[in-house]
């Protein structure tokens, strides 16, 4: 058996750049908003201003984890840390979702408690405090739109904002109803709403982070593409013994056993390994260790 490895690096100091600018920023915005809901909420007796300002908290604190998951990644590895730490990544985006999750269980519980107890409040003061939110959410959004596809946590900081801006609008045409009918249960129910809007947006990423922390095949990869691609190269025979997992929530990697005829010389070889590294390179697997075999070539099961 004959074993080469193939690391293709991309150069990510752009995006790295602009995705801390955009997480510092969001941050930033994000926490102003939280004490403004917060001071308004205690002062009108608003759970649903409250309960936002929780889940609004809690989504600084994703950002200020994923910011500092995002600055582990780039430490080089070492002697005992061979891969660095860019595990931690995929480790911040499993706990921002265990946060969330016991988020929504607050909320839930405060407004069933308070929906049987309803307190008179101002409609307009939530509209106001609401509108001020979609404004400070859809802004801190847009500054991720542009990788949120290449990160789970940068699309998990997307798909919070942007839940959180869908929230806001709620808020402010609840507010306008109870200022019109004064009912002020409305404000428990908005509550509730929050806390679906909230488990609907995490459920997806605990899934994700909770396979990939497991070392689970990324979900933007199928092993039976990675075995058809590798079939339509002339001189492959077989691709078997196939392990795939995720270095980070950027960073793939892939082992597998390569069968080539038996008269593949070893220039064919060489270049049956470039065109499937190039090949599984656009699919999104970048650090690729392939052990080839000659067809009938036998394998003991140990050794394999």
């Amino acid at each position: 058996m004959e074993t080469t490895h193939s690391h293709h690096h991309h150069d990510h100091s752009a995006a790295i750049t602009s995705l801390n600018a955009a997480f510092v920023i969001g941050i930033v915005l994000n926490f102003l908003f939280v004490v403004i809901e917060v001071a308004a909420g205690l002062y009108i007796h608003s759970l649903s201003l409250l309960s936002d300002a929780g889940h609004n908290l809690a989504d600084v604190g994703s950002l200020a984890l994923s910011l500092l998951a995002f600055r582990l990644v780039s430490v080089k590895s070492n002697d005992r840390y061979t891969y660095g730490y860019r595990k931690t990544s995929i480790l911040v985006a499993l706990f921002n979702a265990m946060i969330l999750l016991v988020s929504i269980g607050a909320i839930v519980y405060e407004a069933i408690r308070r929906f049987f107890n309803p307190e008179p409040i101002q409609g307009t003061t939530i509209a106001l405090v609401a509108g001020i939110g979609i404004i400070i959410n859809a802004v801190s959004a847009i500054l991720f739109l542009r990788e949120k596809d290449k990160d789970i946590n940068v699309k998990s900081a997307y798909v919070h904002l942007m839940s959180d801006a869908v929230v806001s609008l709620g808020l402010v045409i609840g507010g306008i109803v109870i200022f019109y009918t004064n009912w002020f249960w409305m404000d428990s129910l908005l509550s509730i709403v929050i806390a679906l809007v909230i488990l609907y947006s995490t459920w997806q990423l605990l899934k994700d982070s909770l396979r990939l922390s497991l070392d689970g095949v990324p979900g933007n990869i199928h092993m039976d593409e990675i075995t058809t691609t590798a079939m339509k190269i002339n001189g492959v025979k077989n691709l078997h013994h196939i392990h795939i997992w995720a270095i980070s929530t950027t960073e793939n990697a892939m082992t597998a056993h390569l069968v080539l005829s038996q008269n593949a010389t070893t220039e064919e070889e060489l270049e049956i390994k470039h065109k499937l590294k190039h090949e599984l390179e656009h699919r999104h697997i970048h650090h690729i260790t392939l052990e080839t075999e000659r067809e009938n070539q036998t394998c003991e099961a140990e050794l394999c």
